[in-house]
């Protein structure tokens, strides 16, 4: 399937600013049942200083937001091809070892009603590891309702579960977390899917991955109860949200900002 994709963000700072920075996770991965036929960043108001490869593989960009900007404008475009692989990426590959995912961070840590999820499950003993994580996306599916505006990327899986509500981000956390829990190295993904019923989006999309032995890295969207398609793109990955973040960042000088995101995402038509 060939996606074209059109991501923008804007910020408006009620007065301008006098030096910001911005670390930019934009670009999706060339990796398996993914090639990218090409991608480009416009910037307005900004200038990229650096461009390198992070711990993770994740193509990232440092900006420099021009001295005096009240408007900052990224906007990303491009064209991906992606295969159907059941939501398998296959061999771990990088400069971090795997049992490095079985590390547990702010975000992930599990918390009493974690455990408690833990303990209602049947251990990984019990079932396969493709099974248990199966059976442990469908149960934070039920005991986190998926909701807008009630946490954000601050708020730990823990706490999201407590509240029993949130977003593609919270379901990501609280899946990896209890996976590393349960011995299963997992990390956070975040790139974008096409919606079915729509081309505009007000966001990006999360999701999570678990290693399983045979398998290698294997995709759950636990807030749509599947396993990554060809509707899927990976961009970035990470032990948690904020490795993966497509936009993080330090102002000076400036007030409060307001942050807008679109992006559009729908299938291109190829000849044959």
């Amino acid at each position: 399937m060939r996606l074209s994709i059109v991501h923008r963000t804007r910020y408006e700072f009620a007065e301008p600013i006098a030096h910001a920075l911005q670390r930019v996770r934009l670009t999706p991965k060339a990796t398996q049942g993914q090639e990218i036929l090409d991608w480009s960043m416009e910037l307005e108001n900004a200038s990229a200083e650096l461009e390198y490869d992070d711990h993770h593989f994740n193509h990232t960009s440092l900006l420099a937001i021009e001295p005096g900007a009240s408007e900052v404008i990224v906007t990303c475009r491009g064209a991906v091809d992606t295969q159907d692989s059941a939501g398998v990426i296959g061999h771990h590959s990088g400069h971090l070892p795997l049992w490095s995912f079985l590390s547990q961070t702010r975000l992930t840590k599990p918390g009493p009603q974690m455990r408690a999820l833990m303990r209602e499950l049947p251990s990984v003993s019990e079932l396969k590891p493709l099974e248990y994580l199966h059976a442990l996306s469908g149960a934070i599916s039920e005991q986190v309702r998926y909701t807008k505006g009630e946490t954000d990327p601050a708020t730990s899986a823990e706490d999201a579960l407590v509240a029993a509500m949130g977003v593609c981000q919270d379901h990501a956390h609280v899946f990896i977390g209890i996976a590393r829990a349960a011995g299963i190295p997992a990390r956070y993904v975040s790139g974008y899917l096409m919606m079915n019923d729509r081309i505009d989006q007000e966001a990006t999309h999360a999701w999570a991955e678990a290693h399983v032995e045979g398998l290698g890295w294997v995709g759950f969207d636990i807030s749509n109860g599947i396993s990554p398609d060809p509707r899927y793109v990976r961009v970035a990955t990470g032990f948690d949200y904020r490795d993966a973040a497509p936009l993080t960042g330090i102002s000076f000088g400036g007030t409060e900002e307001l942050l807008s995101v679109e992006v559009a995402v729908e299938q291109q038509k190829t000849e044959q």
